[in-house]
């Protein structure tokens, strides 16, 4: 549970101005399906997947920035350290915006495969997220750590975001699921997730950072870790017009692969012109 992660407490006063913060909403859509109450709601910051009081996915809409919930944009990062991704795996849906953004950066992909267990989001993505299913996409509804299993495709980029209002499931920080990650990327393949963290990575109190840089130590021969500082910047800027985060906790990206890693910064340009509303060299700079 990400609360439970935080190591120092949070500034009272600008906890005081969050807490008090209300929003127009408006209630576009609403479900209680089996894991989850699924909302979709629109304010002045833009559209929203909710589950049951958690920002999952959307679009923001404001002067200061817009596109999607920024910790997203940093599953772009592979296009820097791999320019022939053609099979890629997404655990977790949401809005679908990634896969329209990757097919912008990878244009030759062949085979898009995503798996959610929620068996509303994909209809969600299409009416409320202008999500179009083209024919290299495949969806299966299913629990991941089940497709995982019964699977024998490879892919060169495997992407998962599935945090909910909860917390990471165990189950996403096993042996065993880091096993079936590894087993099904390319030798070159990458595989990029979100976890989250006391942003104090050194702090020798953050046991489940230490757990994790073990775990994934054991599974992938190079790791790179992405904290969450170019995102909560817009998130707590456009929400709360907040300069600063509050709650000591962030997300963590991690990027990884059974091979060498090293960025090809003179690719800027081109993701620039792609995306002219993401600071991506911000985004490179949130490497620990």
């Amino acid at each position: 549970i990400p609360e439970e992660l935080a190591i120092h407490s949070p500034d009272q006063k600008l906890l005081k101005i969050i807490n008090s913060k209300t929003f127009k909403d408006k209630l576009l859509f609403e479900k209680e399906s089996a894991f989850h109450n699924i909302k979709v709601i629109e304010n002045e910051i833009g559209r929203f997947l909710h589950y049951n009081d958690t920002y999952q996915a959307g679009y923001i809409n404001t002067p200061y920035y817009k596109g999607n919930l920024p910790y997203i944009n940093y599953f772009l990062l592979p296009y820097f350290y791999r320019n022939n991704i053609k099979s890629v795996l997404l655990i977790g849906l949401g809005t679908g915006k990634i896969i329209e953004d990757l097919f912008k950066l990878y244009p030759n992909i062949r085979r898009f495969d995503v798996v959610d267990i929620e068996e509303n989001i994909l209809e969600i993505a299409k009416n409320y997220f202008n999500f179009k299913v083209e024919e290299k996409i495949n969806f299966y509804l299913q629990d991941a750590l089940i497709y995982l299993q019964s699977t024998n495709k490879k892919y060169d980029l495997i992407i998962v975001d599935v945090a909910n209002n909860e917390g990471i499931d165990d189950r996403f920080i096993s042996e065993e699921y880091l096993s079936l990650i590894n087993k099904h990327l390319t030798n070159n393949g990458i595989f990029i997730s979100n976890l989250c963290s006391s942003a104090d990575l050194d702090n020798p109190k953050n046991l489940f950072y230490k757990k994790i840089k073990t775990l994934y130590n054991k599974y992938f021969y190079n790791i790179k870790y992405y904290i969450g500082n170019y995102s909560d910047k817009i998130y707590y800027k456009c929400f709360f017009d907040i300069d600063k985060r509050v709650i000591d906790v962030t997300n963590l990206i991690i990027l990884s692969s059974k091979s060498a890693l090293a960025a090809n910064i003179s690719q800027i340009d081109k993701f620039n012109d792609f995306f002219p509303n993401i600071s991506i060299n911000e985004i490179l700079h949130d490497e620990v």
